[in-house]
């Protein structure tokens, strides 16, 4: 199979000053062969020396053709050399067009069939004052080198084109990964939103809501409830303010909770009105990572709780070991009223789970007791 098909294309303006050059070339090597066969004085029969030029002069037109038809012209040009020498420029232009624009393979094939030609030619027209072989020599390695250099010309254009798709995949995965790097600061964000305004959003609603349902509450409570309130929204103002910050710095440089942070998050719940018991067994201060992660366990189990059921009793529990791991408790009783609906149930969690899988550790949660609810989390916690 030679892989030759016509090729439709305008020709560029460098594509006709190149074929132009070749073109003359062809022809000025014809000439001079027609000049050394004269002024040799060992002429042809005078049909043949004719049907030697006119093969020469449609050889040299013909590759005009050249782009379009390569291995063919190239297997007409070294039949026709078989008996004509004028021919020779045009076939060298040829088997050149050959290799750069066809398989190696192909380009192998019409060079095998010059070299063929060539002996065919040497035993119907032998030279009378020169080797036969010696002349056979010199034309196979012309053919041989326009071969040659049709195939670098071929390698050269592969590789810039490989380099060229290289530089484009590369820009290609460059984009993806900053669509990524995107993508994933904004989950970042999301989640801090969530878990930073939904703990005091929560507070705000649990005493408004107590103000709307106790409107006759002693004035010592509605003023102690619009207290919680205004330091819960001065509050929640703050923290807007630094998740706000995120979006013009990077995620990091936004100010984390440690483990530590856990007691103020449990008094917070505590002023709120909320029932939270507070128990600790570490023998040794937790790591950053694993206690922010910790913080944000007990602060999401919080928001829950006091979400889904208000007026349960809660107990936070925060246990564990170097080289053991952290692990991190929080159970609600039942809820004493009924609790409001809640907009987008469940994804606080969803979001927990994803940011407790990357630390490497696990969450569970569920019922629990009567009526009650669970949240559990281990995250690992180095020697």
């Amino acid at each position: 199979m030679t892989g030759e098909r016509p090729v439709r294309r305008r020709r560029t303006a460098r594509d006709w000053v190149v074929d132009l050059a070749l073109f003359c070339g062809a022809a000025w090597v014809g000439l001079v062969v027609v000049g050394l066969r004269v002024e040799s004085g060992a002429m042809p029969p005078e049909w043949l020396f004719g049907l030697d030029q006119l093969s020469g002069a449609l050889g040299c037109l013909a590759l005009w053709l050249r782009r379009r038809w390569p291995f063919g012209l190239a297997v007409a040009l070294a039949l026709m050399s078989s008996y004509s020498e004028f021919v020779a420029g045009a076939l060298f232009v040829a088997l050149f067009s050959v290799a750069v624009h066809r398989p190696p393979r192909v380009a192998m094939t019409a060079l095998g069939l010059s070299l063929v030609s060539g002996v065919v030619f040497a035993l119907i027209r032998p030279e009378p004052h020169e080797s036969d072989a010696a002349l056979w020599v010199l034309g196979s390695t012309l053919s041989a080198a326009a071969v040659g250099w049709g195939l670098f010309v071929q390698h050269r254009r592969r590789l810039a084109e490989s380099l060229r798709e290289r530089a484009a995949r590369a820009e290609e995965e460059a984009r993806l990964r900053a669509e990524q790097a995107q993508h994933q600061a904004r989950e970042a964000i999301a989640r801090e939103i969530h878990d930073v305004l939904g703990h005091r959003l929560s507070l705000l609603s649990v005493h408004a809501g107590a103000l709307q349902y106790r409107p006759d509450a002693p004035p010592e409570d509605l003023s102690h409830a619009a207290k919680v309130i205004r330091e819960s929204a001065h509050a929640a103002l703050q923290d807007l303010r630094e998740v706000i910050g995120v979006l013009r710095a990077p995620v990091g440089e936004l100010p984390q909770p440690t483990l530590a942070d856990v007691h103020q998050l449990t008094a917070e719940s505590a002023r709120a009105g909320m029932s939270v018991s507070l128990s600790e067994s570490l023998p040794a201060p937790v790591p950053d990572g694993p206690g922010r992660t910790a913080y944000r366990v007990v602060q999401e189990a919080l928001t829950n709780a006091r979400k889904h059921a208000p007026g349960a009793r809660v107990a936070v529990r925060l246990s564990g070991a170097p080289g053991e791991g952290l692990s991190v408790e929080v159970t609600n009783t039942a809820a004493r009223g009924p609790a409001p609906p809640a907009a987008g149930a469940g994804q606080g969690l969803i979001g927990l789970a994803e940011r407790v899988s990357l630390a490497r550790g696990r969450l569970e949660h569920g019922p629990a007791g009567e009526g009650g609810w669970r949240v559990a989390a281990w995250l690992p916690w180095p020697s």
